[in-house]
């Protein structure tokens, strides 16, 4: 019994990831890309859960490591730079794309050394209570067969 609630344990810690979604063209939200232009670092990444469950963001590395990440989001060819830089984690940076859409989802690819033509997946994540100096990107998780919001802080550099 014990080792059965161990391995229980250990399959909801290391469950939570989102696989990568399927791009596809809508019209631009060219207000919302145009309040996001800049230099940005994520101050907190926030679930349910967060203590027990790990998830690992953007196909990259755990959610924590986001935490003091740069990101910079250029609006007139919605171009843009990510780079992990927490001391604790692997560095990681790559050029992305992005748009925002009506409906109000930023959709995302990161590129690293490939051309964005040929990147078909990417991730499409809801933006949230977007000001001049911050706004929150929401992603919706699997973790054990329900869906949580992962919700990435963004404060203007």
């Amino acid at each position: 019994m014990k080792k059965n609630v161990i391995f229980l344990l250990l399959a909801v810690i290391f469950v939570g990831c989102k696989p990568k979604q399927t791009i596809v063209n809508t019209k631009l939200d060219t207000k919302s890309e145009v309040a996001i232009k800049g230099n940005w670092k994520i101050t907190s990444v926030t679930f349910p859960g967060s203590d027990y469950i790990k998830i690992n963001s953007f196909d990259l590395a755990d959610s924590k490591c986001f935490v003091g990440s740069n990101w910079k989001f250029i609006s007139n060819n919605n171009k843009g730079e990510m780079a992990l830089n927490n001391a604790s984690c692997i560095a990681f940076s790559s050029p992305i794309t992005w748009y925002i859409n009506k409906e109000g989802n930023l959709v995302m690819k990161i590129i690293n050394d490939t051309k964005a033509k040929k990147v078909l997946e990417g991730y499409i994540l809801v933006i949230a209570n977007l000001t001049e100096t911050s706004f929150q990107l929401v992603d919706k998780v699997n973790v054990g067969g329900q869906f949580i919001n992962v919700e990435y802080q963004f404060n203007k550099n």
